[in-house]
């Protein structure tokens, strides 16, 4: 089982329809190796404005996006469980829900474990990165029962 300290700031003024704690534990926990190791993440739940500022600052995009994700890099020689950081956009998910047509709560979950993986060093920069980071995330969700995001939807 995976020991996990969750730092779950909520800094957004949408919050009718968020996850709930529980929630977040369930989808970071599928996403990380369960051989006992110990790890520490933030999530920290954003409207647009701060989305976009990060964005902007992190990675030149001058628009606010669904996930960031911020690993963090220990000093040589410094053994810490820190993870890193998610910042994610509740109106850019629930803007993506809708337009893909998917259940809300499922692409919470698509978006947070995407993120999760990212921390753990995966990518999708290139095409064979992307095959393997999209059937990871394919295979942790189909263990919540939820469908693969990455079917074309006719």
């Amino acid at each position: 089982m995976v020991d996990l300290e969750l730092d779950l700031q909520i800094a957004t003024t949408a919050t009718e329809h968020l996850p709930s704690e529980e929630d977040f534990r369930l989808w970071v926990g599928k996403a990380l190796p369960t051989l006992g190791e110990e790890f520490e993440v933030t999530i920290r739940i954003v409207d647009e404005e701060e989305s976009h500022a990060l964005n902007h600052e992190y990675r030149g995009m001058d628009k606010p996006t669904n996930v960031l994700s911020f690993p963090f890099e220990a000093p040589p020689g410094l053994e810490l469980p820190l993870l890193g950081d998610l910042v994610i956009c509740t109106q850019i998910v629930e803007k993506e829900a809708k337009e893909q047509k998917k259940e809300l709560l499922h692409h919470w979950a698509h978006m947070t474990i995407h993120g999760i993986l990212h921390l753990r060093g995966y990518d999708h920069i290139n095409d064979d990165e992307a095959d393997e980071m999209e059937s990871i995330e394919a295979q942790l969700l189909a263990s919540l029962s939820i469908s693969d995001p990455y079917l074309i939807k006719e």
